[in-house]
């Protein structure tokens, strides 16, 4: 009854073993052929860029004075659309020698129409006198 355990436990052993040594030799030669593959796949990148880079380094030339006129195209465009797009009125600041009384108002509209400002609802034209009895501060006390 020893002895057929004792055989039992030498053949698990010798498996054990053989099983180890299986794996250290698949890792091995795995690690080597992935060794090679990197090797030849860095030689294949470097062969590409040396034959690709020089064309690449052509087009690039090519190209930029190409893209440079479409550039150059687009913002003289993009000028003349936000000419063409600049609203029919705009805004005018109050100056000190045009409307003195004006300046800080709340009720100062100083939108241009057709060439002509409008200075507010309540005086047109902007106030004749130096101050103007409806000034309301456009600042909160």
């Amino acid at each position: 009854m020893e002895g057929w355990s004792h055989d039992w436990v030498k053949m698990f052993e010798t498996v054990a073993v053989g099983v180890e040594q299986f794996f250290l030799e698949a890792t091995k030669e795995m690690t080597e052929a992935l060794d090679a593959f990197a090797e030849f796949s860095e030689d294949v990148a470097s062969e590409l860029e040396s034959a690709i880079a020089p064309e690449l380094a052509n087009l690039d030339a090519e190209l930029d004075p190409w893209i440079e006129s479409i550039l150059q195209a687009f913002t003289g465009l993009e000028a003349t659309l936000s000419e063409a797009a600049e609203p029919v009125t705009h805004t005018l600041e109050p100056m000190l020698n045009e409307h003195p009384a004006c300046v800080g108002c709340r009720h100062y509209h100083g939108q241009m129409y057709g060439g002509n400002v409008l200075v507010c609802a309540m005086y047109p034209y902007g106030s004749e006198t130096e101050t103007c009895p409806d000034w309301e501060s456009s600042w909160k006390d």
